[in-house]
């Protein structure tokens, strides 16, 4: 299989000759896949999914996975078109020199953070390779949407990347010049991004955190949701068939395929909440080496044939046609 397509061939989402799309920049873990412990200290069974992800040329591999984030590409009208991104994670500077260049993905116009682990954010640094080169910094900035938790997390992990006046004898340093714009964890206050609205959808990361998914699209209702362990009622209401209305697509995250986590839904988990969502399809993200995309995305369309919703595996670089 070939990764890069225009749609899923396992059930897909494809929407026709839509000028706006979805590339799925990473559909992986935090630590990504392969994993370094299967390479480095293989048991006396290794690990079949990171042996050919690693042997595998990635563009062919659906088993080589970045850390999550999605690239949205917005056609606005007037043949203009937006280019957001949700995450920049530790395998951002990977992510752009493998699909923007495949994709043809000329720019970033804006950023969004679901939340400030570092497979959402530390490759915030590497926005400068895809900004204009300026030695004074002497560009405009980029907007990125974010919590006030986020952003003072960010300010503590990346001072430098935060605006502020320099002192006397302090050198300008080229850094990401970016533009922070405070959102809400509160799906009754969407913001606009690069003419895009989106809804803030709140999640349970783990008890004792919060992180965002988002809702967007008019035409086609998009909801995206990458990091939970458990919906809030009021954020499943806003996506969900028996409650403010049926999505188009679900993205929604799948860690484990068979054990519980305490901070992510797995796959048992992910499969009963697309149920009771009930959006018109699902792709799934997040996933550990614990899953084989071909053979997994096999049983899965058994259990979509079962239950009357397609559900696959999504997989980098993989493309999809959406009206927005």
């Amino acid at each position: 299989m070939e990764n890069g397509g225009d749609a899923d061939e396992h059930g897909g989402v494809s929407r026709g000759s839509s000028p706006s799309s979805l590339v799925f920049l990473g559909t992986g873990c935090s630590s990504a896949i392969p994993y370094p412990m299967c390479l480095i200290q293989p048991s006396a069974s290794p690990c079949g999914v990171c042996i050919q992800a690693l042997s595998v040329p990635p563009e062919l591999n659906p088993n080589y996975r970045c850390n999550t984030s999605l690239l949205i590409d917005y056609f606005s009208g007037d043949d203009k078109h937006k280019y957001i991104i949700i995450d920049v994670g530790k395998t951002f500077r990977e992510q752009v020199l493998r699909w923007f260049t495949w994709h043809k993905i000329p720019r970033i116009d804006s950023i969004i953070l679901t939340h400030e682990h570092a497979d959402a954010i530390l490759g915030l640094d590497d926005i400068r390779t895809v900004q204009p080169f300026s030695p004074t910094n002497d560009i405009d900035p980029m907007p990125i949407y974010l919590t006030q938790f986020a952003m003072d997390s960010i300010a503590v992990k990346f001072p430098y990347l935060v605006p502020r006046k320099l002192k006397e004898g302090e050198e300008v340093r080229r850094v990401a010049q970016l533009d922070y714009r405070i959102i809400e964890s509160d799906c009754e206050k969407p913001f606009t991004a690069s003419d895009l609205q989106f809804v803030p959808l709140p999640v349970v990361h783990g008890e004792d955190y919060i992180s965002l998914g988002f809702l967007f699209g008019k035409k086609s209702r998009i909801a995206y949701i990458s990091d939970v362990s458990r919906f809030p009622e009021s954020t499943e209401y806003v996506i969900s068939k028996t409650g403010a209305g049926q999505v188009d697509l679900l993205i929604l995250d799948s860690l484990y395929k068979v054990r519980p986590h305490n901070t992510h839904l797995c796959l048992p988990q992910t499969l009963e909440a697309i149920k009771k969502i009930c959006p018109k399809r699902a792709l799934l993200v997040g996933m550990t080496h614990e899953f084989d995309h071909h053979r997994d995305n096999l049983e899965l369309a058994e259990w979509s044939q079962r239950e009357g919703i397609p559900v696959q595996l999504a997989y980098d670089g993989l493309k999809i046609s959406v009206d927005l």
